[in-house]
């Protein structure tokens, strides 16, 4: 797998490509800047990018508005975002377009090599990664929106853990709770959303769209 990071701090940079490159990935280029960025994932065609949001001119939201850009670019491309700060507007037009190969990990938040290794790995192969308290803060700034006020306090952890990736089977180790509840919880968030079941659309991923104020709300 073809890495390219994108991270201002320059300890944190070489740090990152060690780390990787000794986990067996392949580092292709590790800049310092969105304009790097761009270059870089023009040069080497990576399968992810691992993205700080706030980087060189102006250190606001270059790096996300970068990784928003090359996803429509290119729609393969994984994008981790691994930054301090909880940016909510772009990140989701980040997820407009879905919440595959798409991660979002809060620095201060990740203690484990592993998992960060293993988030690399995911957002790469097309999988998500994302911090809880990212989705919780997501949730808070469109929560007024498309219905989800209307959701109860079980079905707003069973979407939550849906917004992370988690299966059914998941969900209901994570609650403590049976399969068939955890279904039956679904069920109801799809009917609260407005969500019929049809042959041309994901219920469960308008849901999570939804519910990180990146899809609007159905007439």
């Amino acid at each position: 797998m073809r890495i390219v990071i994108a991270e201002d701090a320059a300890v944190l940079r070489h740090g990152m490509v060690q780390l990787l490159t000794e986990r067996g990935l392949e580092v292709a280029a590790a800049v310092a800047d969105a304009d790097g960025l761009y270059a870089a994932v023009a040069e080497h065609t990576p399968d992810a990018i691992v993205a700080d949001i706030r980087m060189p001119p102006d250190h606001t939201d270059e790096g996300l508005r970068a990784a928003v850009a090359l996803r429509l670019e290119h729609p393969g491309l994984g994008v981790l975002l691994f930054s301090q700060y909880v940016e909510t507007r772009y990140t989701a037009r980040l997820l407009a377009g879905g919440t595959s190969g798409v991660g979002y990990l809060l620095k201060e938040r990740v203690s484990d090599v592993d998992e960060f290794v293993d988030a690399v790995h995911r957002v790469g192969t097309g999988g998500t990664a994302l911090d809880p308290e990212v989705v919780s803060q997501l949730l808070s700034a469109g929560r007024d929106s498309g219905g989800l006020g209307s959701l109860s306090p079980r079905e707003d952890e069973v979407l939550a853990l849906m917004a992370q990736g988690l299966t059914n089977a998941a969900v209901a180790r994570s609650l403590g709770i049976t399969q068939r509840s955890v279904e039956k919880h679904v069920a109801g968030i799809f009917a609260k959303l407005g969500l019929p079941r049809t042959d041309s659309e994901h219920r469960r991923v308008l849901a999570v769209l939804r519910y990180l104020g990146a899809s609007p709300a159905r007439p």
